[in-house]
């Protein structure tokens, strides 16, 4: 594991961050603890119960919520796919 200072790592922490993404050891020296950087996966089924705090129920009525927005403006063509090639085109 690459262990570094807190002053060491924020000098370079883009290179820190990349290198664990990557999967590197890289420690964090913090007082007397190494705090590991680690590439973790977020999960959009349970974030804003992690992060937020939210109840699974209204998480719930938030997918929902999302879903008949979503498919009401699919309906009314306010929300289109498009290719790479066609945004391009758009974008000039």
């Amino acid at each position: 594991m690459k262990t570094l200072t807190i002053t060491d790592a924020k000098k370079n922490l883009g290179r820190w961050l990349a290198a664990a993404a990557r999967g590197e050891d890289i420690g964090i020296v913090c007082g007397s603890d190494i705090v590991a950087l680690r590439k973790v996966e977020v999960e959009s089924t349970d974030y804003a119960q992690r992060e937020y705090g939210a109840p699974p129920e209204q998480v719930a009525a938030l997918e929902k919520a999302t879903d008949q927005r979503y498919r009401r403006l699919r309906r009314g063509k306010k929300l289109i796919s498009v290719t790479t090639g066609e945004l391009r085109k758009m974008l000039e």
